[in-house]
């Protein structure tokens, strides 16, 4: 069962779900996967809960419903996922191989969500008769989507934050995320994206000997020294994540999320990316500045890490493993309408990559058969929100499907910027999507005030 933490307001009128402690997806990708241990996933349980203790960390990015709580008089629940944080099921042994990580799906944790609110509704005085709304942003976006569609009889409705339900085979083009970057480095500065776009030959034409590899580890002042070709190939991995997050964290103020980091921080990142014609290594010392914004904001970092591109730890082995089952989400660039190094997708290296890390083949299809993929229009009451500036949104619903479906764009809003506390910097268009999605709320409630149980099988 999954763990719980609750905070009691004033009155019980609703229980406020928050689906899973994961909120930040990560690009997965046969050339970006984690080198992990063949026999043993995580061999030691100390390891195992370094990497993945950040419940504190994860509360201080979702103020929202902090913020909304008492107004609604709300319970809320913060439902924390198999296989992350202390929910592991087989103890320091859960991660061990496929046979014990077997248990760890999107399924099983939609089916722990149910049982945990009948359990919730049962033990809790007062609760018995309250509404549940789930929330989540992100892969937990996906969760509250789909807990909602799977169990409507248990949730009269689901806010879903930057929730990609459709980045998977056939649904959006594979090349969508990776445009929606460009475009963000492309809108922050001239010859930002252009740049970026440049550094790939100037990587290239750098590492192809000693001499370069050692200068390339100097002007990047790398933790550990580039040696060869394949150490090339991943120093340009490194670069490709940093600016994909970069994009999902590009907020109007300064945060902390996945790095501290200065407000609007593409656009103090562009700064430094305005000459892409440079020569090579003129041009990477400009990369160099770039990079430092998100990796040393503080000027704390001493030197810079390439087998790591967030602060903490958002539980990227469970992710890695749930990618190589389910959650399969095509990635694709071309290297002209995007700013990246052309890279097709290629289902076959990463079915045998997820092979050879965890003994599993990914379903391609599943996350569809499951959950229906575009065919959601016999569900109601799930309000789908996306930023503008988030890549995620390329598979999101932004569409019109029904009434009680609810599509909310936010033009400059970045990775479920509108599950954020209140800020004065927020820009007007996310302030009036969470009223928005609060009037939402509210008109759930009344009405399952009004008819209890006349939310489970509506359709509008």
């Amino acid at each position: 069962m999954a763990s719980c933490i609750f905070t009691a307001v004033t009155r019980l009128a609703v229980f406020m779900f928050v689906t899973s402690l994961v909120s930040c997806l990560q690009v997965i990708s046969a050339v970006n996967a984690p080198n992990l241990p063949r026999q043993r996933v995580v061999s030691s349980y100390q390891i195992l809960r370094n990497l993945i203790d950040y419940k504190t960390y994860y509360f201080d990015q979702k103020g929202f419903m902090w913020d909304v709580a008492e107004e609604l008089g709300a319970l809320l629940v913060f439902a924390e996922h198999r296989y992350y944080g202390d929910s592991l099921p087989f103890g320091e042994q859960s991660y061990r191989d496929a046979k014990h990580l077997n248990y760890l799906t999107s399924e099983q944790a939609l089916a722990d969500f149910a049982v945990l609110t009948e359990h919730l509704k049962l033990t809790l005085p007062g609760a018995k008769h309250s509404p549940v709304i789930a929330i989540g942003g992100s892969y937990g976006g996906m969760l509250a989507a789909w807990f909602r569609m799977k169990y409507p009889h248990a949730v009269v409705g689901a806010l879903a934050s930057s929730a990609p339900i459709w980045q998977f085979k056939d649904l959006v083009p594979c090349d969508v995320f990776y445009k929606i970057v460009t475009d963000d480095f492309s809108e922050s500065g001239r010859g930002c994206s252009e740049s970026i776009r440049s550094s790939w030959k100037a990587v290239d034409n750098i590492t192809s000997t000693d001499s370069g590899l050692q200068w390339l580890s100097e002007a990047f002042h790398l933790c550990s020294p580039l040696k060869s070709k394949e150490d090339a190939v991943s120093f340009k991995s490194w670069l490709s994540e940093t600016w994909v997050n970069l994009a999902m964290v590009d907020y109007p103020y300064e945060a902390n999320f996945l790095q501290p980091l200065p407000a609007w921080p593409i656009q103090v990142v562009c700064k430094f990316l305005r000459e892409p014609s440079l020569p090579d290594k003129d041009l990477l010392q400009n990369v160099f500045q770039a990079v430092n914004v998100y990796y040393n904001h503080t000027g704390n970092t001493q030197c810079l890490n390439t087998s790591q591109t967030a602060t903490g730890n958002l539980g990227y082995i469970g992710w890695y493993y749930q990618a190589c089952t389910e959650m399969v989400m095509p990635m694709c660039s071309n290297g002209i309408s995007d700013m990246f190094e052309p890279q097709k997708w290629d289902f076959k290296a990463f079915s045998d990559d997820c092979a050879q890390q965890f003994g599993v083949r990914p379903r391609a299809d599943w996350a569809t058969t499951a959950y229906g993929g575009r065919n959601i229009s016999s569900h109601s009451n799930i309000i789908f929100s996306n930023g503008g500036l988030d890549p995620w949104s390329g598979g999101g619903v932004n569409e019109h499907i029904s009434d009680s479906l609810v599509t909310i764009v936010i033009p400059e809003g970045a990775h479920h910027l509108d599950l954020r506390f209140n800020n004065p910097y927020d820009p007007q268009s996310v302030q009036k999507a969470r009223a928005l999605e609060v009037q939402y709320m509210k008109q759930w409630i009344k009405e399952d005030t009004l008819n209890p149980g006349s939310q489970s099988n509506k359709i509008v």
